[in-house]
């Protein structure tokens, strides 16, 4: 195998690669060797068949795949004696015209992990800002929850139903004078300005008592979700069976054994640990972008374009799903079109610090146990099928890219957890108010979520920065994951609103 260099420019390298038509009949002779005790053909004792018969029977088949293996052999012979580190896949071509009985030309292009100095864990300060979990924020957090806890009991017969009661009720629809599918229900509960069917259905309820029947007109909205009703005026014959008016939930012991705890000490003991929980993630994130802005303000390299791009393509897909949602799309993409800058900027520093994070990683010996992504694997195949899980186990397993995609944001916490060990720490009381304006006012200019007056040009929260070695994309198509179960489409029920998806992190 001879080896040419004929690129050298920063990271990127490429390299000609001559087999020589020699070497590679040699080792098809000796696959021919290998395999001919083992070929059976009529007139021959087993293990008796001529070479040059065998030869014939399998030449192509053997050089098809003598020319896979020796290239895949040549190019990991390439990597150990350049002694290079592929930020991504190389690529890898046979020249054009190869022919059988001629040497192999491959060319092979890559980019290569910059060599980074390992940052130092000495002489970093950090400042946890903390939220206290007062007794008022647990009383509030309690009383919403019974709130939510509605219960009704029954009105008196006499009662006329207004906003706020529940109805028990039967309905039966029709479109032109034929019922259709869904349009029919017995037993169903409504709370009237609740929004829950579509326009008009629960306005003519209002002021019925229980035994009425009455019969509505409503027209389906156009942007319904089932074709055949969009836009289509519709009957409904409707009993209503019970008025219900909504009784007041007392936050007592009672209330909390319904809930499945032993008292109402132990109910608020819960809330308070989930609100020291949800405030607990704000200060892990207002210290993680602290500490990636010493990082980053103490680094500047150059890092290798594919994994830019790369991000920067994951970026941009959030991006375009973020501006379809929107109520007027093509402005929302031209917004973020006009700061496409902002968004490679944002690409490469993620990049540059998972490059930082993973070299510190590494040398101060941080890894994802096998227990660990077990359970990233048991965790992640739920989103699967039953039927596909297998065969997503085992492509985890005989993948590597996909493993290391899969292990990047754990390995990336542990990272992070060790640097905040070695920080030197200060603590001071906030209010969530003060600890969420930190969190925006630290973000640096290039990589800050900061939404736009206009709700259509949200920036995506910085996202956690994969190290470099744990993010590379996977070279096999994942097993599909298992569908979203289908929605009964119940004709009465409004369209919800679409939220918006972009969360700060």
């Amino acid at each position: 195998m001879q080896i040419k260099e004929t690129t050298n420019q920063g990271l990127k390298r490429a390299y000609q690669i001559t087999i020589t038509a020699a070497d590679i009949a040699a080792r098809i002779d000796a696959e021919v060797k290998k395999i001919a005790p083992q070929v059976r053909m009529p007139g021959f004792r087993p293990g008796k068949v001529p070479v040059n018969l065998v030869r014939k029977m399998h030449g192509e088949q053997l050089h098809a795949q003598t020319i896979n293996d020796t290239i895949r052999e040549s190019v990991d012979d390439l990597m150990r004696q350049k002694e290079l580190r592929p930020a991504m896949q190389p690529r890898i071509d046979l020249a054009q015209g190869y022919e059988q009985g001629k040497d192999a030309q491959l060319s092979v292009e890559l980019e290569i992990l910059p060599k980074v100095e390992v940052p130092s864990t000495d002489g970093l300060k950090l400042e946890r800002l903390v939220v206290p979990v007062s007794d008022a924020a647990v009383d509030e957090a309690l009383q919403n929850i019974a709130v939510q806890s509605k219960s009704y009991k029954e009105a008196p017969k006499s009662r006329k139903a207004a906003n706020g009661d529940q109805l028990i009720i039967d309905f039966t629809g029709r479109v032109d004078g034929v019922e259709f599918e869904g349009g029919k229900a017995e037993g169903a509960a409504l709370v009237l300005g609740s929004g829950q069917f579509i326009p008009g259905f629960e306005e003519q309820l209002t002021g019925a008592k229980t035994g009425d029947e009455r019969t509505i007109t409503v027209t389906f909205p156009e942007d319904y979700p089932a074709e055949n009703l969009k836009g289509k005026v519709a009957e409904f014959d409707i009993k209503v069976n019970q008025v219900k008016v909504e009784t007041e939930t007392a936050a007592d012991d009672d209330f909390a054994k319904s809930l499945g705890l032993e008292s109402l000490d132990k109910l608020k003991e819960l809330l308070r640990g989930q609100l020291e929980q949800q405030t607990a993630g704000l200060t892990r994130t207002q210290m993680k972008r602290a500490l990636l802005d010493q990082l980053a303000a103490g680094h500047d390299f150059e890092v290798p374009e594919g994994m830019v791009n790369a991000e920067f393509e994951q970026i941009w897909a959030q991006l375009q799903q973020e501006a379809a949602r929107e109520t007027d799309p093509a402005a929302a993409m031209k917004e973020i079109e006009a700061e496409k800058g902002d968004y490679l900027a944002i690409a490469e520093r993620r990049v540059r610090l998972g490059l930082l994070l993973s070299e510190i990683g590494q040398s101060n010996k941080v890894e994802v146990t096998g227990q660990e992504m077990s359970m990233l694997i048991q965790q992640a195949v739920q989103q699967y099928r039953p039927e596909d899980r297998d065969r997503f186990v085992e492509y985890i397993r005989n993948e590597p890219m996909a493993a290391a995609q899969l292990r990047a944001p754990l390995y990336e916490d542990k990272v992070v957890d060790f640097l905040f060990g070695k920080a030197e720490v200060t603590t001071r009381e906030v209010t969530q108010e003060e600890l969420e304006a930190a969190i925006e006012a630290d973000a640096p200019a290039e990589s800050k979520p900061a939404p736009k007056k206009k709700a259509a040009a949200k920036k995506p929260a910085a996202k956690k920065d994969a190290p470099a070695e744990e993010a590379k994309p996977a070279a096999k198509k994942a097993p599909a994951k298992k569908d979203a179960p289908a929605k009964e489409a119940k004709p009465a029920a409004k369209k919800p609103t679409a939220k918006k998806s972009a969360t700060k992190k």
